[in-house]
């Protein structure tokens, strides 16, 4: 078996293609997050002139805020209902789509171009969907008994960021959805069709399990996307409110370093979500490796069957 190793003919060239990404990478990422993990440990003025070492009093005063641990409670129930929500609606769409043979193209160009439009107005969008004035979706839901207005409560706010943010990614979640479709052999539900198994047991027993990784992967993509890429959703709609029920871990971050400029606290919030985005990506490369699969193999009458492992 012939080797596929690249040999390149200058011993440099690898490092000047490196270089480019390499740059990019130490000063957009590792050169400000060390400043945020620098500036953590101090308390700084309002204009910069002058800090003072205090430690880790910036970390203990985030345990000690009520507020910070809210925003911490919401954040968690903003992630789960984000994954949970753009991820069962994508995987609807794309088994309907996996069974679509004409049009098939057109519906899903159709289910991805929400990716393509911006955060910010994503949540300008349902921002007026949801208006209690002129809002169609709050007609709605008032024809159905429901007094909507997230300008006054909380809970009714965080449900329509949540399901702003989870409009946004659906589309994401369902090119991986289709993709993992597309790559289970069409023999195995053909056989399963065959003994008698209807399309839910289908799904349920093959399908699904086979998707495992393709899963797994994609609710750690979307816990990272709720809690680090959905700031322009919440500036747009609510601006943290009301009284601070949609204020995240992100926004908070926001608030606490640009509105009220307290930069050691502001940093502290920063590296305790770079831990979190660090701890979930080594979760990820962890567990993604257990990947499903199948095998055929014979029972004691010598009759094939199909075992399936996630």
């Amino acid at each position: 078996m012939q080797s596929s190793n690249v040999i390149f003919a200058n011993r440099w060239l690898p490092y000047a293609l490196l270089a480019p990404q390499l740059l990019v990478t130490a000063v957009f990422f590792l050169w400000p997050s060390y400043q945020a993990f620098e500036q953590s440990f101090f308390i700084e003025d309002a204009f910069g002139f002058s800090r003072e070492f205090i430690g880790l009093e910036n970390y203990f005063a985030l345990f000690r805020d009520d507020g910070y641990l809210r925003s911490f409670r919401t954040s968690l129930i903003f992630g789960l209902g984000v994954t949970f929500i753009s991820m069962s609606t994508a995987l609807v769409f794309a088994v309907s789509v996996n069974h679509i043979i004409r049009g098939a193209l057109a519906y899903r160009a159709f289910l991805v171009w929400p990716y393509a439009v911006a955060p910010a107005l994503a949540g300008v969008i349902w921002y007026f969907l949801m208006n209690p004035s002129v809002g169609i979706v709050a007609y709605w839901l008032g024809a159905l008994g429901i007094d909507w207005n997230h300008y006054v409560n909380g809970d009714q706010a965080l449900m329509m960021v949540i399901i702003a943010a989870s409009w946004k990614q659906v589309s994401y979640n369902f090119l991986f959805f289709i993709a993992g479709l597309q790559s289970i052999p069409r023999s195995l539900i053909e056989a399963a069709a065959i003994d008698g198994a209807g399309p839910l047991r289908r799904f349920l027993t093959i399908t699904f399990p086979l998707l495992s990784p393709t899963t797994f992967f994609l609710i750690v993509i979307n816990l990272v996307y709720a809690f680090f890429d959905t700031f322009a959703i919440i500036h747009a709609t609510t601006e943290g409110g009301p009284a601070d029920s949609t204020s995240v871990l992100v926004f908070r971050v926001y608030n606490t370093g640009f509105i009220g400029q307290d930069y050691g606290s502001s940093a502290a919030q920063s590296v305790i979500l770079m831990v979190l985005v660090i701890l979930m990506t080594a979760i990820q490369f962890r567990y993604i490796e257990r990947r499903g699969g199948y095998r055929w193999i014979r029972d004691a009458t010598r009759q094939p069957y199909v075992h399936i492992w996630c």
